[in-house]
């Protein structure tokens, strides 16, 4: 055996099997969900009854600020938050929402087609809305 001493030398004909498995594992999940396209759809219908939800409720305490269009983002909603931004994400913690904060006052939250549910984006408009 003589390696190859450039970049070529790091190609493989076939990836090992063993790093295979569990890609294979994650493939036949997305096909028990339908797809991507499935996915897809879901995740758009989530995060604008997300959206929905949130603009007939819409207060002076927050804004959403991600593109309105579903072709111009993913399923997160960036969230500005004009009062008590730190407590808010904080009280959203408290109640098991996963979501994250950017300086100096955006809350991040990302309702994922795979897991999420309806009622679960509701349930966090909800607190959303109820935040004092």
């Amino acid at each position: 055996f003589i390696p190859v001493p450039s970049a070529d030398g790091w190609q493989i004909s076939n990836p090992p099997i063993f790093s295979m498995a569990p890609l294979r594992a994650s493939l036949a999940i997305f096909d028990e969900a339908g797809g991507m396209d499935a996915l897809r759809g879901k995740s758009i219908r989530l995060t604008s009854y997300l959206e929905f939800l949130l603009n007939q409720n819409a207060s002076k305490r927050f804004t959403v600020i991600t593109p309105k269009s579903p072709h111009e983002r993913g399923c997160q909603l960036s969230i500005l938050a004009h009062e008590d931004p730190k407590k808010l994400h904080n009280e959203l913690i408290a109640a098991d929402v996963k979501c994250d904060f950017r300086e100096p006052n955006v809350i991040r939250v990302a309702p994922t087609p795979l897991y999420n549910t309806f009622h679960e984006v509701w349930r966090f408009a909800q607190l959303l809305i109820a935040h004092s």
